[in-house]
């Protein structure tokens, strides 16, 4: 190799190691810790790149003395962040998958996902009824929740309790539990807990047949819409459900189907790369497309055997009150 081509190579390596990637985020210390995490592992894939995280409030970070179901639009954690990309700003954030839109804005896409922690939720308890569970607390407990998908399907399950809203980050919503007399539960993200290092305070798992989880923010945070999901010997399955406010009427389904992952990538160059929002050229476009499909099969499904009539109550009598 030539004297100058080595200048050259090396000029171009110095470049490289000069740039810096802009990361946004929320405010918040989960928000911090994830993208801290999500940082961390870039730095090791490029250890040329530099790495800046820029951090702001978004609407629902702002708005606290109001329940999210209430406060009317969606993409209350990404907005102000989808305008920092869209500004150039920041040339990418970090995001809970279960705040993102159900669409995304035009020209956005999930470039990547990390593997993920637990999607369950937990119970906290008030110190007072440390070693309870939501079955053994007394009739008219309240338990905290700012989730109308939660509530709806606790309130089935658990019709001796009531459920009220609280807002806040993970550390404000657990000090209104400590300090507070309200409440005697309250329900959070089991992986949140997880990443805060708060793992002593989780009283229980809620497993799905006591509660389903969130798929991003399908019909915003003001109708109850759940699924749990389960990859078995090649076969996706997928149940899904919706609730009415106070759980009375549900509406569960299951459907399943094969998932093949070849060991080679079997797609061709000319295969478009995104798919419902989500760029994964390391997963092969049939299996997406057969994920894809699964979940409009369940919902149209769902859907003809009345789930809009339940979702369509749910809806306005959350708008009324």
């Amino acid at each position: 190799m030539s004297g100058n081509g080595d200048a050259a190579a090396t000029a171009e390596e110095n470049s490289s190691k000069m740039r810096v990637i802009r990361v946004g985020t929320r405010k918040s210390q989960l928000a911090r810790i994830q993208t801290d995490s999500v940082v961390a592992t870039l730095k090791a894939l490029y250890p040329g790149l530099q790495f800046e995280i820029i951090a702001m409030s978004t609407t629902g970070d702002k708005i606290l003395d109001t329940a999210l179901s209430k406060i009317g639009e969606k993409s209350l954690f990404t907005k102000e962040l989808e305008l920092a990309l869209e500004r150039n700003e920041v040339d990418l954030v970090v995001h809970s998958l279960k705040d993102l839109p159900t669409v995304l804005p035009p020209g956005f896409t999930i470039g990547a996902i990390c593997k993920r922690e637990s999607p369950y939720d937990a119970v906290v308890f008030h110190p007072k009824f440390v070693g309870k569970t939501l079955e053994t607390l007394p009739e008219k407990s309240v338990v905290g929740t700012s989730s109308l998908r939660r509530a709806a399907q606790l309130q089935r399950k658990f019709p001796h309790l009531e459920f009220k809203s609280i807002r806040g980050n993970l550390n404000t919503r657990l000090r209104k539990l400590d300090e507070l007399q309200e409440f005697s539960a309250i329900i959070l993200a089991a992986a949140g807990l997880q990443r805060m290092g708060w793992q002593n305070r989780v009283g229980q798992i809620l497993h799905p047949e006591e509660c389903m989880y969130a798929v991003g923010q399908e019909g915003g945070c003001s109708v109850p819409v759940a699924v749990h999901t389960a990859m078995k010997d090649g076969q996706l399955y997928l149940t899904g459900g919706v609730w009415s406010l106070n759980g009375a009427d549900s509406m569960q389904e299951t459907m399943q189907a094969t998932i093949h992952v070849p060991a080679q990538h079997e797609d061709g160059p000319e295969d478009d790369p995104q798919l419902v929002g989500i760029t994964a050229r390391n997963i092969p476009r049939r299996a997406q497309l057969a994920a894809e499909s699964l979940g409009i099969s369940l919902a149209t499904l769902l859907l003809n055997k009345g789930a809009k009539n339940i979702l369509d109550v749910a809806r306005q009598l959350n708008d009324a009150h």
